[in-house]
């Protein structure tokens, strides 16, 4: 039986670690000391109503039922003039005690200093919230009171799956998130990227983990994202024009899409590709969860803003930055002067439509400059590029509007396979205006023809005309500039399938080559 003297910590009896072992052990016998500062705490915890200083209390109270019952030998409030570790380093040096403590980081600061000090919390190799994933897991939804929940498969095809019908316990949840926590203060591959009080953000290696904790939220709650694949751009079958693109000409860009469409994979992937054309890329995140190579330095908050982050990064003079989660009008500004400053920049917003990740811009940039920091705008959804806009200025009259003496800088938003005009954006008044524009594509002949969008791709003997399933069993006609090439029928799938050594083949090829193939509906 141990006669030892234990002086507890506070953070072991707000997780109430003393009822597990190896504390079940340790306690008995000893004599357990309370610093008065801890004792002091948890009554303002609790007189405030907070759950986990009314859960320490009871604590407590167990403890001086276990010294009626004999199981421990004494109960004592010590008082101590210094605070913190300091107090209790006091109370150790003049009681000769060990002190009891849950945290790795107070553990070691202790034994530092010289004071025999006894950690208590999980175990380095236990990380029982990978116990939750397999290989098909993109999110785990922990809460108390709930079964755990899963998202299973990838993004635009995942479901919701619930890993047990047993809600989960309080105690399990808090353990869960006590581990990952202790985790991420000593593991050199984690740290704790974002900390409000009750809030949480952890990179765990390539997991992000968000906990909250009552009052923030109404019960103690984990959510926990991994990514499944590390993907290339070559995955996403992109146009050659659109390659291109992003190769020679784009340096505003915005990946845009809703939550969960894979925008920060996309972004993960162009940083790679920059990287393979030896560029210098950088990245700013908050928390830190793209999936790139140890040559593309991620960066966070510097001194809590990405404004003094961005001071640093023109320092450094990088070719690219990508800037993710961009949200407020701090992130937009930074986006703006960076751009403005010669730095190629890749912006991820959140958005459901593609024009509404322009409109994100408005209002924060002069109309005029916006082209000119937003020259391409991607937008993706269920993993897949869906949309591609391109940007450029010019003085007209906006469409629907007779009188030339209205004629004024105009933002053209085009569908970048087709070129074909999508939406006009000009000032109105004081208002400006974002008007879609049906039916203005380039015109032939004088007479309007809208181009459809179409994606092009090559197979070793053939290419395919992707159209989209909208066009299915269509008639269109393909256009070289103003040069009729040919008149198909598309298939029930929306697509065009020919020889890549027919003269037709040819001739397509060529057009792309030289970025003038149009494809056009028949009326």
């Amino acid at each position: 039986m141990s006669e030892e003297t234990l002086i507890i910590s506070k953070d072991v009896i707000l997780r109430a670690l003393l009822r597990y072992e190896p504390a079940l052990s340790l306690m008995k016998g000893s004599t357990i000391v309370i610093p008065t500062e801890v004792m002091s705490q948890i009554e303002e915890m609790a007189s405030s109503g907070d759950r986990f200083g009314i859960g320490a209390l009871t604590e407590i109270v167990w403890l001086r039922d276990l010294e009626k019952e004999g199981y421990v030998k004494k109960i004592l409030l010590e008082e101590h003039k210094n605070r913190g570790l300091d107090g209790l380093a006091e109370i150790s040096e003049r009681l000769g005690g060990k002190v009891i403590t849950g945290d790795r980081v107070v553990t070691l600061s202790l034994k530092a200093r010289g004071i025999d000090a006894i950690y208590i919390g999980p175990e380095y190799g236990e990380f029982r919230l990978l116990n939750f994933f397999n290989e098909s897991t993109m999110s785990v939804h922990l809460k108390e009171g709930a079964p755990p929940m899963a998202k299973k498969g990838r993004p635009g095809e995942f479901r919701l799956v619930m890993l047990s019908e047993k809600p989960m316990e309080e105690y399990e949840v808090r353990t869960i998130a006590y581990e990952i926590l202790e985790r991420a203060k000593t593991d050199p591959n984690a740290f704790i990227e974002v900390k409000y009080g009750d809030a949480y953000v952890i990179q765990l290696e390539d997991v992000r983990i968000l906990i909250a904790f009552p009052p923030f939220s109404d019960g103690i709650e984990i959510t926990a994202v991994r990514p499944l694949v590390k993907v290339t751009l070559d995955d996403y079958e992109l146009s050659d024009r659109l390659k291109n693109r992003l190769k020679d000409r784009a340096e505003g860009i915005i990946i845009a899409g809703p939550p969960g469409a894979g925008k920060t994979t996309f972004a993960s992937a162009l940083a790679e590709f920059y990287r393979e054309k030896e560029r210098i890329v950088k990245t700013l995140e908050s928390p830190r969860d793209l999936q790139v190579g140890p040559e593309v330095t991620q960066y966070g908050r510097l001194a809590g803003s990405f404004e003094n982050t961005a001071d640093l990064l023109l320092l450094v003079r990088p070719d690219y930055v990508i800037f993710d989660e961009m949200r407020k009008t701090q992130d937009f500004k930074i986006f703006v002067d960076m751009r403005l400053a010669g730095i190629g920049m890749v912006g991820v917003v959140h958005c459901g439509f593609p024009i509404e990740a322009i409109q994100r811009f408005i209002g924060r940039v002069d109309l005029g400059v916006l082209p000119h920091v937003v020259d391409t705008v991607i937008f993706i959804k269920d993993g897949k590029v869906e949309r591609v806009y391109s940007l450029r200025i010019t003085v007209k009259m906006p469409a629907g509007m007779k009188d030339v003496t209205l004629a004024r800088p105009v933002v053209l938003v085009k569908d970048f396979e087709t070129d074909s005009i999508e939406y006009e954006i000009y000032t109105f008044g004081e208002e400006v205006v974002v008007m879609p524009v049906k039916g203005n594509g380039r015109t032939q002949g004088g007479s309007e023809e809208s181009p459809i969008r179409y994606r092009l791709r090559k197979r070793k003997h053939t290419i395919i005309l992707d159209l989209g399933p909208t066009m299915a069993e269509t008639e269109v006609t393909l256009y070289s500039g103003e040069r009729k090439i040919a008149a198909f029928i598309a298939d029930s799938r929306g697509k065009v399938t020919l020889a890549r050594s027919s003269p037709i083949g040819r001739r397509i090829m060529e057009a792309v080559k030289s970025d003038a193939l149009r494809v056009v509906a028949k009326e």
